[in-house]
């Protein structure tokens, strides 16, 4: 590392390393500079230009996020020359705002919208010498809406979606007056590469990307006493709802969660990490039966590494990227899914319910589950599985409308038949939790031992980095695995599709070896998810990965093949992993797309 430099600010020395920006050695020094375009989890822009500075013996101001520091700089953040900049850029960016404030699906959290109230923009002075514009409202994708009137053009979307996610659906067109984000909505959804991730969502400033809303419609199902109206919960809603209801980031409120749930009226509260365990029965069982036919039969056809397949965003994306490689894919459905098909299977039967009048809702940290949900090859039950899915944000904003006060709920349970877990569904909310779920059940399903790590935590495969390897030798196994005797079984971790790209790009190039890869479309996993609550940041991010296995280190059963209602369901109706059943309701084929 390079020396230290000292530098000031409005007339204090603060010591930065070398690099830094002044907007980092700002923060450092207690100073509050705003943004708009910048974001911790992109590259330096400059955009805006709201975070402007005045640095001593220099005419111009400066963006204090693009510029880094130098020995001996004077920075100035509190001129009259730099609040009238900022007012005035403030009063530019909202004269062609469409401010339905009030109304806006943003309200409350919008960064424009906390700008002008802090500067007190009380009159404009350029509204109007703005040209009115006809813009559009892009709904025809069923995860995002983008709203060009709300639009600042601060890029922030075009940089998630090219640096964090690698896809470049959302490109910069045009100039002057006539500048706006290019999206490819409006053709037909299949055939371009947008993956629904949420992640321009969960990056954009203000009100131009939203997610689909779908409250109203499960509000009218609650109301239909003709419905039985069901809900299942993601492992990471659980270690997100409460940041907007009242809880700092990374406390856990499953408890609380279901107690809200039963009072807003469903019929039934169950949870995705059931089918979670259920997805590492089925999913664990397709590895060992792709490795021995590739080990013993020697099959030219078997497809390996495999891959999992529980992104709905990470599926679209290889559909589109690298549809050579779908056969890798596991033709396991998301848990999501799986749950949707036995609702309205299992369940209907056990419970006695003409699965017609059954309505399927899922609360996910995720966008592209709406497209998931939406995707023909998800009709096994019948029916559609899943028939509406809501965000962890989009749940939040149902209990307010209710009147819960949520921070004094009592905890509840979720209801029995596919309400139980363990702590290995749980992880699946946190990058790297699949692998570890899946390694817990099929090393001790081959050797009759648990994997040999302290307390089952595999620790090789959990961390916040992008891109994540672990190597376990499979010794002393049962007499019907004896064919992976000594194999040493490679796998590798990926967050945030940037990072699969990564990873796809060294398989097909022949430079990667993995036997087994775990996929995720968003930074940190699902609890990083698209429809997760805002801000995010990798700190955020980092509490929740805590939350979630915190949660997992306190249940009394933390692997998949020891759920008792797993057992019971195939004991009861699917008769084993991987069976005929189970091909029919919890497997499925996705299709080569065109790269638009």
């Amino acid at each position: 590392m390079g020396k230290n430099l000292k530098i000031t600010i409005n007339g204090a020395t603060v010591e930065v390393a070398k690099g830094a920006s002044i907007l980092e050695a700002a923060g450092q020094a207690g100073v509050i500079i705003p943004t708009l375009c910048y974001h911790k989890d992109l590259c330096v822009s400059g955009n805006c230009r709201v975070c402007i500075v005045e640095l001593v013996g220099q005419k111009r101001l400066s963006p204090a996020c693009a510029t880094p520091c130098e020995e001996g700089m004077e920075v100035l953040t509190n001129t009259l020359k730099v609040r009238n900049s900022r007012k005035h850029i403030i009063e530019l960016l909202l004269s062609e705002h469409n401010a339905d404030c009030t109304s806006c699906y943003k309200n409350g959290k919008c960064e424009l919208q906390s700008l002008a109230s802090e500067y007190k923009i009380m009159n404009q002075d350029f509204i109007n010498l703005v040209p009115f514009h006809n813009y559009t409202i892009d709904m025809f994708s069923p995860s995002i809406i983008k709203d060009d009137s709300k639009c600042i053009r601060c890029q922030r979307c075009v940089r998630t979606c090219a640096e964090l996610q690698g896809v470049n659906a959302l490109t910069m067109s045009y100039k002057g007056e006539h500048a706006k984000i290019t999206t490819f909505f409006e053709k037909a959804m299949n055939d371009v590469v947008c993956t629904n991730c949420g992640q321009c969502i969960n990056h954009c400033p203000t009100g131009a990307l939203v997610e689909k809303n779908y409250i109203e419609e499960v509000w009218n199902a609650i109301a239909d006493k003709t419905k039985h109206v069901v809900v299942q919960t993601a492992p990471s809603v659980r270690v997100g709802l409460g940041e907007e209801l009242g809880f700092d980031p990374g406390e856990r409120v499953t408890g609380k969660m279901v107690s809200a749930l039963k009072r807003l009226g469903f019929d039934a509260v169950m949870d995705t990490d059931f089918t979670a365990d259920l997805t590492i029965m089925e999913e664990g069982t397709e590895l060992l039966t792709r490795l021995k036919k590739a080990l013993v039969d020697k099959d030219p056809n078997i497809k390996l590494p495999m891959t999992t397949s529980c992104s709905p965003g990470w599926i679209k994306f290889i559909e589109h990227m690298y549809p050579e490689y779908l056969g890798n894919l596991s033709s396991c459905k998301s848990p999501q899914q799986m749950f949707g098909a036995l609702v309205k299977t299992y369940y209907a039967k056990a419970r006695n319910l003409d699965p017609a009048n059954i309505i399927s809702v899922s609360i996910m940290p995720c966008t592209a589950k709406k497209f998931e949900a939406n995707r023909p090859e998800m009709h096994d039950s019948g029916y559609r599985d899943v028939d509406l899915v809501l965000t962890t944000r989009e749940l939040a904003i149902m209990i307010k409308q209710a009147g819960i006060d949520f921070l004094k709920l009592e905890d509840s349970h979720y209801d029995r038949l596919m309400g139980e877990s363990t702590g290995a569904g749980v992880i699946f909310g946190a990058t790297g939790g699949v692998m570890e779920a899946a390694l817990r059940t099929a090393y001790e399903l081959v050797t009759g031992r648990e994997v040999p790590f302290e307390n089952l935590n595999i620790k090789p495969v959990r961390g916040i980095e992008g891109i994540r390897e672990a190597t376990i030798k499979i010794e002393n196994t049962l007499k019907e695995w004896s064919f992976l005797e000594g194999v040493e079984l490679k796998c590798a971790i990926a967050h945030g599709l940037a990072n699969a790209k990564i990873v796809m790009d060294e398989i097909k190039s022949g430079k990667a070896n993995y036997h087994f890869i775990e996929f995720m479309a968003c930074p940190g996993g699902c609890l990083g998810g698209g429809g997760q609550p805002l801000p995010t940041s990798p700190e955020i991010r980092a509490r929740r990965a805590a939350a979630i296995y915190a949660e997992d280190a306190g249940m009394p059963l933390r692997k998949s093949h020891l759920n008792p209602e797993v057992v019971k369901i195939y004991k009861d109706f699917l008769v084993k992993p991987c069976g005929e059943m189970s091909h029919k309701l919890l497997h499925t084929k996705y299709t080569p797309r065109k790269r638009r």
